[in-house]
């Protein structure tokens, strides 16, 4: 990886007697896109809010091009870019006049701030529709603009927060096609997402957190192939389950099992043998299965192999 133009390093954050953030470190390197994946409540949304500057940590250092972010946020503020899950823009004005205002907000003015909104609008496929209020948009290009919105003041660093919920299938290419671009003219973007396939098409690199602690940091490629050959997601009865049991145990197939909120997680040489050896053995014990997911390896499959919990509990 190159020099990195951020450095998050053991960042940590409590909320009353609750930690929030443990120990986080990750870098991002310009021209990259890095994915950041955890259920509700893994840390992410208060990681993205240290790393813009919106709070500092209780502990740990952010660096943002050389800037220590933590005792000199006014400094990196001006090559930050930050794009909400919620929409932050005036349902009331023009797409045009929405860009002018967070331009000038970034102290652009006059002709600089006339082509900076004409050349983000041109990036986002709204130019037509720039005098029209935000609130007869749909929902794919309201999306587009709010990423406009992040975008007005050329930032070095860019943050994507779930920045595809709610848009059909055109605009969601349309926000992957120049999230590619900006990553290629050079751009840091920091991706989250509830939609794995998203950060699996898109991210360089991904680090899965959960409970506010990093579990895994690597290229999509790279922790695929470390699953192994998939994942079996199995209900079972709790007497099943039971260490006594030794249910897991007589499967052969199986190369890992573990058992994680009432399912059993069974990380598989072969998935075919793995699952006729489970249905065989489900008969020969008189068991009845509550419930099945067969994962080909994925970062699904990853992630669920992890965590034991789905993206979107």
């Amino acid at each position: 990886m190159s020099t990195p133009i951020l450095e998050a390093e053991d960042l940590q954050k409590s909320y009353g007697g609750r930690r929030a953030v443990d120990g986080l470190s990750f870098a991002v390197a310009p021209g990259e896109i890095f994915g950041l994946l955890g259920p509700n409540g893994a840390g992410k949304s208060t990681t993205l809010a240290m790393l813009s500057t919106l709070f500092p940590p209780d502990a740990g250092r952010i660096v943002i091009d050389g800037v220590d972010a933590v005792r000199e946020p006014n400094r990196v503020r001006p090559g930050l870019g930050f794009v909400p899950q919620e929409l932050a823009l005036y349902p009331a004005l023009g797409a045009r006049d929405n860009l002018a205002f967070f331009g000038r907000i970034y102290g652009l003015h006059g002709r600089a701030l006339e082509q900076r909104v004409d050349a983000v609008l041109d990036v986002v496929g709204l130019r037509d529709r720039a005098a029209d209020p935000v609130r007869t948009f749909s929902g794919g290009m309201t999306r587009r603009l709010n990423l406009a919105a992040g975008l007005v003041h050329s930032p070095r660093i860019l943050f994507l927060d779930e920045p595809t919920v709610g848009v059909d299938p055109q605009s969601r290419n349309f926000i992957f096609d120049h999230v590619r671009r900006l990553r290629d003219e050079g751009l840091a973007i920091l991706y989250t997402s509830h939609y794995m396939e998203e950060v699996e098409r898109l991210c360089d690199r991904v680090a899965i957190v959960d409970e506010g602690r990093l579990l895994a940091l690597d290229t999509p490629q790279a922790l695929i192939r470390g699953q192994g050959q998939g994942l079996l997601v199995v209900g079972l009865p709790p007497s099943a389950l039971a260490p006594e049991a030794r249910f897991a145990d007589a499967l052969h197939a199986a190369a890992r099992a573990t058992v994680r909120e009432g399912l059993l997680y069974l990380e598989v040489r072969d998935l075919n043998e793995a699952l006729l050896e489970l249905l065989a053995l489900c008969k020969e014990r008189n068991v009845a299965l509550t419930s099945l997911r067969v994962l080909e390896p994925s970062l699904e499959s990853v992630f669920l192999k992890l965590t034991g919990k789905r993206l979107r509990d």
